[in-house]
């Protein structure tokens, strides 16, 4: 009986070891994060927004199996859990392999001379369109951590600094139209075509690129 309660004791401190907060996990990651700042100019906000967001602010299970906060693929020797995701000796290894696709991978290094340290906006908009991750929203999923938890606090800002404006971006999914034709029948005209499909002969004429209003039966015309 000893046992068994002491097994669940156990159980129990490892599901609430596992479950850290976003404040808890800022706190123990922000210093290292400015570090790699320091070093190689990509925000600490932008470090930690993604890594927050990468691993459930370390709570996910490629976090706690294999240290693995930003979410980078590749082989790993955990017997603990099957997964795609490349495992790491500790977490300032991850944070360090991020940085380091950064600086070395195409065409993430790009982003480097186009964004200075301060501008947290611009590097999660250019990670994203660099290919870092699939959604649409990620950019502005990350922006959004970045501005709850005030993270650009640890950007060490110069005092005036004023953030670029960036347009918000719209995607609109392309509507897809199937040709709509219609096959002459014996005494079509382009006016009767018309009428019947509400359009105009010139309209007709144009979509078809025709230069005379000859009509052939069985003939299909786009309208």
């Amino acid at each position: 009986m000893k046992n068994i309660f002491t097994l669940c004791l156990l159980l129990l401190s490892g599901i609430i070891a596992r479950a850290q907060t976003t404040e808890d996990y800022i706190t123990q990651h922000v210093e290292f994060a400015q570090g790699l700042m320091r070093d190689h100019k990509i925000p600490a906000s932008i470090i930690l927004a993604v890594a927050i967001h990468e691993s459930a602010a370390g709570n996910s299970r490629i976090a706690q199996y294999l240290n693995n906060h930003f979410g980078v693929k590749g082989p790993n020797n955990n017997a603990e859990i099957h997964s795609s995701y490349r495992d790491y000796e500790s977490a300032e290894e991850s944070y360090s392999h991020f940085v380091e696709i950064m600086e070395t991978r195409e065409p993430f290094n790009n982003l480097f001379a186009k964004y200075d340290q301060y501008d947290y906006k611009g590097w999660a908009r250019g990670i994203q369109r660099s290919g870092y991750a699939r959604s649409r929203s990620w950019a502005s999923q990350v922006v959004a951590l970045v501005k709850k938890y005030e993270l650009y606090q640890y950007d060490e800002r110069p005092e005036g600094y004023v953030e670029p404006v960036y347009a918000t971006t719209t995607y609109h999914r392309k509507r897809r139209t199937s040709a709509r034709l219609y096959a002459v029948k014996p005494g079509d005209n382009l006016s009767v075509i018309a009428k019947k499909k509400g359009t105009t002969v010139k309209a007709i004429m144009k979509k078809n690129g025709m230069k005379s209003n000859r009509l052939k039966p069985g003939q299909k015309i786009k309208y």
